[in-house]
């Protein structure tokens, strides 16, 4: 607790900062990269609630892809037994 009272007695004598903004330079982007850009710049939370709905999707999409990968050059992983008993 004191470690917080002394930092904070340190940040007091220092000059108060403007509030930092952050936003992604959409300039040089063009598609569905510059419509996830500005869809971060004008909405943290659609892009939050985007971003949590597409990485699951998408991590089964490359599980499936992993899947079908192995099993054409011959791994079999459906079968395998489990060595830890």
């Amino acid at each position: 607790m004191a470690l917080f009272v002394i930092s904070d007695i340190a940040l007091a004598a220092a000059e108060k900062a403007s509030p930092l903004v952050i936003v992604a330079d959409t300039r040089i982007l063009t598609g569905w990269q510059a419509w996830f850009a500005n869809l971060y710049n004008e909405s943290h939370l659609y892009f939050t609630l985007l971003t949590v709905a597409i990485i699951p999707i998408v991590g089964v999409l490359l599980g499936l892809i992993a899947d079908l990968v192995m099993s054409r050059i011959g791994i079999d992983l459906k079968s395998r037994e489990l060595a830890e008993h």
